[in-house]
């Protein structure tokens, strides 16, 4: 019954956000109460909520703050120089610019935080997603899958869980898995490029003003400033590989201003007669929608402390890898001495606070509102039974097989459940089968890891609503979207550790 219980709760919740019914922040909490009471167990939803609460407080306290002191790190300028690469890259070229998200996504995630790579990616890529039509659910679905791959780093969480749970060491874990996240990411940047080439061709080759000359300025962090300040702006607007006639020229609108929130543009292309000299039409671009793109004349730079920041980061890194102090411990402490040293006065303090307080808002109410989730799956023992009902309904003949078991029930049990409720309450169950027919527990742990492309976009990740917030995108349409393409990427890295021995 519980079973049962347990899939119809999570198959009603995943209905109706991606039918746009309820906000995920109301489905995680009406829809978790509802079947509480269904199971008979609705005296104890106090119990159950408060323990999940408690359970997600640490994670709730990190992201917040967390997300005061990247923001502020942005603010400052301290990413500046990796984002002016990455536009100088892209040249306004929507193939680059798809690419260049999955690169930009994947550097940035060496950190192990996913909302600091939403944060630094949305507010690099955004404007130029915009300026240039493209699609916001492209944007979010490889910034989501790159993060996804990357989270498999010792010190993102994933690796580290595996460990714990079956008593390993997390580099035995994760370095021989080495060959097998890099064939994922590549899988990655090859999607990129083909989702790139889509995009260029159902927008036609775009350039910012001045770029057809100037390959530098078009992909400056300035130029892009530029036409963010400039109410006059125009785009040069030339015809796409998918149109009919070499060197026809088109003109059209871009999706500045009509570019919806789902991400879907709406691309130029409306008829103009070609020319042999294949002359650009000129199209003028509407203001943007109240989004603050990286302006390299924001008043908030302070260029004189770039190397007290950049060591500052470092640091904090260092001993988040070290595990010198609780990471939440040194993200609050981060924050207090980077808004401490940077803005020194109190109203600045404040103004960068209050500059990043809806995002900080966003994810610390989604993740007390997953702690309801979470709370009654494990509190009511849906998850325990539904994990049971798996592991037995697995095949004797499929015993020694259990790495590639694992590696497959990765992928949707590590999106429907939190990384604590698979890794603790599943994945030692795996773990015990798998032995009884002599597979490694190291084997076990490292096809676990798999599935964490697909998990970066599962609503119980509070990073994927920084991500959606600030792309605003609707989560529904980014979880169409992207899952497709997640469950792909983790599938190379499955086909990929077993094609090189690793699982």
């Amino acid at each position: 019954m519980l079973t049962f219980l347990g899939f119809a709760m999570i198959a009603t919740f995943l209905v109706l956000i991606m039918m746009k019914k309820m906000s995920p922040i109301a489905a995680l909490v009406l829809i978790p109460a509802l079947f509480c009471v269904f199971a008979g167990k609705g005296a104890h939803l106090g119990d159950y909520v408060i323990d999940g609460v408690g359970k997600l407080a640490p994670t709730a306290a990190m992201l917040m703050f967390a997300i005061v002191y990247f923001g502020v790190m942005i603010d400052v300028g301290l990413f500046d120089p990796i984002v002016r690469g990455i536009l100088c890259f892209c040249k306004a070229d929507p193939m680059r610019v798809v690419v260049g998200t999955a690169v930009l996504a994947a550097i940035v995630s060496l950190d192990g935080d996913g909302s600091t790579t939403f944060m630094i990616t949305v507010s690099a890529m955004y404007p130029l997603y915009k300026r240039l039509g493209l699609s916001l659910v492209v944007m979010t679905g490889v910034a989501a899958t790159a993060n996804g791959v990357m989270n498999t780093l010792p010190w993102g969480g994933p690796t580290a869980r595996a460990a714990t749970a079956l008593k390993l060491d997390a580099g035995d874990i994760f370095v021989p898995m080495i060959p097998a996240l890099a064939a994922g990411l590549v899988c990655v940047f090859v999607l990129a490029y083909v989702l790139g080439l889509r995009e260029r061709r159902r927008v036609g080759a775009l350039a910012l003003p001045g770029a057809v000359d100037d390959e530098k300025a078009a992909g400056s962090v300035e130029a892009v400033a530029d036409v963010e300040a400039s109410a006059g702006a125009e785009l040069l607007v030339v015809a796409g590989t998918g149109a009919t006639g070499s060197g026809a020229t088109t003109s059209g609108t871009t999706a500045s201003g009509a570019a919806s929130a789902s991400g879907a543009g709406s691309a130029g292309g409306a008829g103009g007669a070609g020319g042999a000299g294949g002359a650009a039409s000129t199209v003028p671009v509407a203001e943007e929608d109240g989004f603050q793109g990286l302006d390299p004349h924001r008043a908030t730079l302070r260029p004189r402390l770039y190397w007290f920041n950049a060591a500052l980061t470092v640091g904090l890194l260092t001993a988040m890898i070290m595990e010198l102090l609780p990471i939440p411990v040194l993200f609050l402490l981060g924050a207090a001495l980077a808004l401490t040293v940077n803005y020194p006065n109190m109203a600045d303090q404040k103004a960068r606070i209050a500059a990043h307080a809806d995002n900080v808002l966003n994810v610390a109410g989604m993740v007390f509102a997953a702690a309801v989730f979470t709370g009654v799956l494990s509190g009511t023992g849906m998850v325990k039974d539904m994990a049971g009902w798996l592991v037995s309904a697995i095949p004797d003949g499929m015993g020694p097989h259990m790495a590639l078991v694992t590696g497959l029930l990765s992928l949707p049990l590590t999106y429907f459940m939190s990384n604590d409720g698979f890794y603790f309450g599943v994945l030692p169950v795996l773990a015990e089968a798998g032995a009884a027919h002599g597979v490694s527990p190291l084997e076990i742990a490292r096809a676990s890891l798999v599935g964490q492309a697909l998990h970066m976009s599962s609503p119980l990740v509070p990073a994927v609503y920084v991500l959606v917030g600030m792309a605003k995108v609707e989560f529904g349409d980014h979880t169409r979207f992207t899952v497709k393409w997640a469950a792909l990427t983790s599938l190379v890295v499955l086909g990929a550790g077993m094609l090189f021995g690793i699982i």
